[in-house]
């Protein structure tokens, strides 16, 4: 009797569950809701430990790295949330906010440089035809990489990231795609990297953007853009600022991919007897997928801050830098990337932890990264 009832108890909790299960699985999930409405939702957490053998600062005590600044050390760079709805047709909106130490570093004047919190991209989009125009704060057009760091093909950012060109613009821009090789860009913003200007404050000047993007062919794209404006070159005076920049890439296979950028640069009257700082620099990047989980990428990039101004280093100074980055791809939404680095100039630009300085640092670091 007693296996009797313990058989019948089984059969009943069988014949329920499926129920059970039915009803647990219908009505749509908030994904699906998402999906359904045109909203969509991802981020992505980015931490790494790093090891430099420098101080992290040059001569003139400007930061010689982009992000990974400290020199040994674990670090949260960011959380990072998108909310988007851009319909092809019609009004729009798309927000991006980062928390964790990359914040500080790419956020733009007038906001914060210190709590850790940023709004990367905000902004509103109408779109009719071949024909988007935004309006609010952005990415700039211009460079190989991004702040979003799983776009990236390495971990540490370029010099170029860093040194030759802006990181977003807040204004409003206006693309035109000709047809599907080719499409042309055209904005006015409030300058590099400023959020606002103040009332009579010597950046108020507009800062005109120009880009056009380019697939001759399917294995290739071109985007060149170029900055024009006037920028705040101390608290009592402005001067006109230019940059132009250059990316190839071109697709050899599925799994292989090469690309180049370039920047040339220059500021106006960096000081009040009218001196004028120029700035050029190269980079070329390899990326090779030779495992299904597995890829490689290698950078190597020469700049020439030949007056100093956007590294600090008095009588300026030409800097290279050569990067490989082993990356491991454990999930479709997981990534690990172990690096290494060996930055060089032509002078003793860099200060060593010891009070030294040295022509060249090196460093090691490892970067986790999860997409959601």
């Amino acid at each position: 009797m007693k296996h009797l009832k313990k058989s019948v108890l089984a059969a009943s909790i069988a014949a329920i569950l499926p129920g059970l299960t039915l009803a647990a699985a219908t009505g749509p999930t908030l994904g699906d809701v998402f999906k359904n409405s045109g909203v969509t939702v991802n981020g992505y957490v980015d931490a790494s430990y790093t090891y430099l053998t420098g101080s992290g600062t040059f001569t003139g005590s400007t930061a010689n790295r982009v992000y990974d600044r400290e020199r040994n050390s674990f670090n949260l760079h960011a959380v990072d949330l998108s909310i988007g709805y851009l319909p092809t047709s019609g009004f729009g909106a798309f927000t991006q906010f980062d928390l964790g130490s990359d914040a500080n570093v790419s956020a733009s004047t007038g906001t914060g440089s210190s709590d850790e919190y940023d709004v990367q991209q905000a902004y509103v989009q109408y779109a009719a035809g071949p024909l988007t125009v935004i309006g609010g704060k952005f990415a700039t057009l211009a460079g190989a990489e991004v702040i979003t760091s799983p776009s990236n093909l390495n971990f540490t950012r370029s010099i170029l990231f860093g040194y030759a060109i802006p990181f977003t613009h807040t204004g409003a821009r206006a693309s035109y795609a000709i047809n599907d090789a080719y499409k042309v860009i055209l904005g006015v913003n409030n300058g590099w990297d400023v959020l606002k200007t103040s009332a009579g404050g010597t950046s108020d000047s507009k800062t005109i953007e120009v880009g056009v993007a380019m697939t001759p062919i399917k294995p290739l794209s071109i985007n060149l853009a170029g900055y024009y404006g006037d920028a705040a070159v101390t608290t009592t005076y402005g001067a006109p600022r230019y940059v132009i920049d250059l990316v190839a890439t071109y697709n050899i296979s599925d799994d292989l991919s090469v690309a180049i950028n370039a920047d040339i640069g220059e500021q106006k009257d960096v000081s009040a007897a009218g001196a004028d700082a120029k700035w050029s620099g190269v980079a070329a990047y390899v990326n090779w997928k030779f495992a299904k989980q597995f890829r490689v990428a290698v950078r190597a990039e020469s700049f020439n801050d030949k007056d100093g101004y956007r590294t600090g280093v008095t009588g300026g100074q030409t800097w290279n830098e050569a990067t490989a980055t082993l990356a491991y791809l454990a999930s479709d939404n997981a990534e690990i990337r172990l690096e290494g680095r060996y930055d060089k100039s032509d002078v003793k630009a860099f200060n060593m932890p010891d009070g030294t300085t040295k022509d060249n640092q090196s460093s090691v670091g490892i970067e986790a990264i999860f997409k959601f």
